[in-house]
């Protein structure tokens, strides 16, 4: 799946000449936490969120610096604060440094984009750089709660051992040589030997999501695994 089959499309922005209490009026009255900020152009300038506005002094929530607060974090950092709090020109609060993607990305590396710059959305702009839409957190966290599980087919326990035998041959981790496996009506025991509880849980899942598997008893056992 890729960014454009997640994404929202129209996106509600805002332009640089927005004010302060613009944007906060916008995001409440849409009943969203963010505001892709755009030129004249269409293209991405910055982004606000709703935690660009919780210190504010109209709220009475801005920052109040003691002397040592203020000695340790130094001027630049405490005139910066009087900035974000006082300031009413949306340019002067919005982030600048705007992660975006192509519509064309898929989607485990938007996931990764949210993950890495510990961000919550994901602006999609085309190939001239224009806004297109958005991709959230939420948006991948929808993915999940709608995905719809496999239609189930009648295997047979040798056809699941070997096809589990030949996964487990894939993935770098399973060490599938110190392994053995045993199938019967659908119900999968394992045995053998792995380096640590999370190899040991690994194999598990991927038995377990293994097509006509119906359980999985393990009776793995945890010590050094040699000449892999």
């Amino acid at each position: 799946m890729k960014a454009r089959d997640l994404m929202i499309s129209p996106v509600i922005t805002i332009g640089l000449t927005a004010t302060v209490r613009d944007v906060a009026k916008l995001l409440v009255e849409k009943q969203i936490s963010s505001l892709p900020v755009v030129d004249g152009s269409g293209k991405p300038a910055g982004i606000v969120t709703e935690g660009d506005l919780l210190r504010r002094v109209e709220a009475g929530t801005e920052n109040h610096y003691s002397w040592w607060v203020h000695m340790l974090a130094g001027n630049h950092t405490v005139a910066g604060d009087y900035v974000k709090s006082h300031s009413v020109k949306i340019q002067d609060i919005m982030s600048r440094d705007v992660i975006t993607a192509a519509p064309d990305t898929e989607v485990y590396e938007i996931a990764g984009l949210l993950e890495e710059n510990h961000i919550k959305r994901v602006p999609i702009v085309d190939t001239e750089g224009t806004l297109v839409g958005i991709v959230s957190r939420s948006n991948i966290v929808q993915l999940v709660a709608g995905a719809r599980p496999e239609i189930e087919v009648t295997l047979t326990d040798e056809t699941i051992r070997d096809a589990l035998m030949g996964k487990l041959k894939t993935l770098p981790w399973a060490h599938p040589h110190h392994l053995n496996i045993t199938v019967s009506n659908g119900i999968v025991d394992i045995w053998g030997g792995v380096e640590s509880d999370e190899e040991r849980n690994a194999i598990r899942v991927a038995a377990e999501l293994h097509p006509g598997v119906t359980l999985v008893n393990d009776h793995l056992l945890e010590m050094p695994v040699f000449g892999t």
